[in-house]
C-alpha cells in the first residue's frame, strides 16, 4: 500500500517538477526522506459518541456565535453537500454558515435550495471577483463574534466549533481577554473521503516561521473585529489567507499569546485532480503571491529584505539586507545550525532542552520542512550565535558562570524571553561573528 502511495501519478509528477527544478541531487535527497517516512501510519482521529453527546450537552457561560464563510464556484454537489453536512454535524450549534456563491451557472444555487437549516445563509453574488472579493462579500454579511474560512469543497470534523469554543473560554478564565486567532490541525483526505493522510502537526504561533510558510492554514478562527478590520486583499488572491495571518500578526506583535494553536486534527483538506494540495505546479501564481505578502509584511515592520522562494513551493526565505539584527530590534541573537558527521547535532533547542532536529541527515528538510526554515526558536546553541551588541555582556557572563554549551544556551534563552527579545534559528547562517 504504501509503496502503491509512492508512485501514484501526482507524486511522480511532484518528483519530475521537483527535479526539473533543483537538480538531481536535491531531488535524490527529498526523493529518499520520502522513502524512509513512508512508513507513517495515521488513521484520523473520530470522537466516539459518547464524546460527541457530551459535547452537545454542555452548557457555556458565555457562548460565542462563529461565522464560517464560504465563498463558492461552481462546486460539484457532492463535495458541497459532504462540506455543508459536516457543518451541520457540529456538536456546538452557535453559528452561522455563509455561502457567498459567485457561479455562473445555477448549479450551487439549486443544490443549497436542499438546505432549510436557518442558520445557512446563502448570497448569490452578481458577479466572480476572485476569492478575495467573493470572501468579502461573505465577512460583509457575517454576524458571529468569531469568523472562521472554510473551503467550498473541505470538510469539518464534528467537533471543530466546540473545541474552538473550548479553547476560548478557558483562555478567557485565564487571562479575562479574548484570544485574537485561532487555528488547529489539519490533514488531507482524498476525494471520495476514503483515505485520510499528512497529518499536519502545528506548533504554537511563531513568527519567523509563518514567515517561512503559511503553516497557520487551516481550521482558522479570528476575532470577528479584528477580521474585518483587516479583510481580504485581491492582489494576494491565492496567498490570501496567508497574507490574512501576516496583517493579523503585524497588528499582534506584542500580544502573540492571544493567538492559539488548538491540538487537533478539526479540518480535513480535499485533494483531488486540480487541487492545490494534490497538484502544485496547479497554482504557481498563489506561490508568489504568498512571497509577496511576506514581502509586504517586512516593509510594514520597516524591515529592509527581499523575500525568495526556495526549493519546496510555499515556503520562503527572507534575505535581510546587511545584518538581520541591525533591522530587527526585537531578535536578541540568530544563531545556525551545527552539523556532525552529515547529522545534524544541534543549533535550535525547545525549552525542555531537546535539541531540534537532532539526529537528522543534514540534507534532509524534516517534517513539513522545518528543519531547513527560519523560525523562532527558544535558544540557540552559543557556538553558532550571534548577539545583538547590547546584550553581549550577558552572554559573557553567562558563558562565564555556565560551562555546559546547552544550558549555557538555555540560560540566555531564558534571559533573553524575559527582557521581551525573541531568538532567530536560521539553518543556513554562515558561521560568523
Amino acid at each position: 500500500m504504501a509503496g502503491k502511495a509512492l508512485l501514484k501519478r501526482s507524486n511522480l509528477k511532484k518528483a519530475y517538477y521537483y527535479c526539473k527544478k533543483n537538480g538531481i541531487l536535491p531531488a535524490f535527497y527529498a526523493a529518499l526522506e520520502r522513502i524512509q517516512n513512508n512508513n507513517t501510519c495515521y488513521e484520523k482521529r473520530t470522537p466516539t459518541q459518547e464524546e460527541l453527546e457530551a459535547q452537545r450537552s454542555a452548557v457555556w457561560e458565555k457562548p460565542e456565535c462563529f461565522s464560517i464563510l464560504v465563498p463558492a464556484y461552481e462546486t460539484d454537489g457532492a463535495h458541497l453537500h459532504e462540506m455543508i453536512d459536516s457543518v451541520l454535524a457540529q456538536t456546538y450549534p452557535q453559528f452561522e454558515l455563509i455561502v457567498a456563491d459567485a457561479s455562473v451557472s445555477d448549479k450551487v444555487e439549486t443544490e443549497m435550495q436542499y438546505y432549510k437549516d436557518s442558520r445557512i445563509r446563502y448570497i448569490r453574488l452578481p458577479e466572480n471577483k476572485g476569492i478575495s472579493g467573493n470572501t468579502n462579500a461573505a465577512l460583509s454579511a457575517a454576524c458571529g463574534s468569531y469568523i472562521a474560512l472554510l473551503d467550498h469543497d473541505d470538510i469539518l470534523e464534528a467537533d471543530a466549533l466546540y473545541r474552538m469554543m473550548e479553547a476560548i473560554a478557558a483562555y478567557r478564565e485565564r487571562t479575562g481577554e479574548m484570544p485574537q486567532m485561532l487555528y488547529s490541525d489539519e490533514d488531507k483526505c482524498s476525494g471520495d473521503l476514503s483515505v485520510y493522510y499528512e497529518p499536519h502537526r502545528k506548533e504554537k504561533f511563531n513568527l519567523d516561521l509563518i514567515m517561512s510558510n503559511n503553516y497557520i492554514c487551516h481550521f482558522l478562527v479570528m476575532k470577528a473585529e479584528l477580521m474585518h478590520a483587516l479583510g481580504f486583499r485581491a492582489e494576494y488572491d491565492g496567498a490570501q489567507d496567508h497574507d490574512l495571518v501576516l496583517r493579523a500578526a503585524a497588528r499582534l506583535m506584542h500580544h502573540t499569546n492571544g493567538i492559539l494553536h488548538v491540538p487537533y486534527v478539526l479540518y480535513h483538506w480535499r485533494c483531488h485532480t486540480g487541487s492545490t494540495a494534490e497538484n502544485p505546479q496547479s497554482k504557481m501564481y498563489a506561490y508568489e503571491a504568498g512571497r509577496r505578502a511576506v514581502e509586504d509584511f517586512c516593509r510594514t515592520q520597516g524591515w529592509r529584505a527581499r523575500v525568495v522562494h526556495t526549493r519546496h513551493l510555499g515556503f520562503f526565505r527572507v534575505e535581510y539586507e546587511g545584518d538581520v539584527l541591525a533591522q530587527r530590534t526585537d531578535l536578541a541573537a540568530v544563531g545556525g545550525r551545527i552539523v556532525r558527521r552529515g547529522r545534524i547535532d544541534g543549533g535550535a533547542y525547545a525549552q525542555d532542552g531537546r535539541a531540534l532536529y537532532e539526529g537528522l541527515n543534514a540534507h534532509f528538510s524534516g517534517y513539513m520542512h522545518r528543519a531547513v526554515l527560519q523560525q523562532d526558536a527558544f535558544a540557540v546553541d552559543i557556538r553558532r550565535i550571534r548577539v545583538r551588541e547590547e546584550l553581549r555582556p550577558l552572554l559573557a557572563r553567562i558563558q562565564k558562570e555556565e560551562k555546559d554549551i546547552r544550558r549555557a544556551s538555555l540560560k540566555f534563552g531564558r534571559e533573553a524571553a524575559r527582557l521581551g527579545y525573541r531568538i532567530l534559528w536560521d539553518p543556513f547562517m554562515e558561521n560568523r561573528d
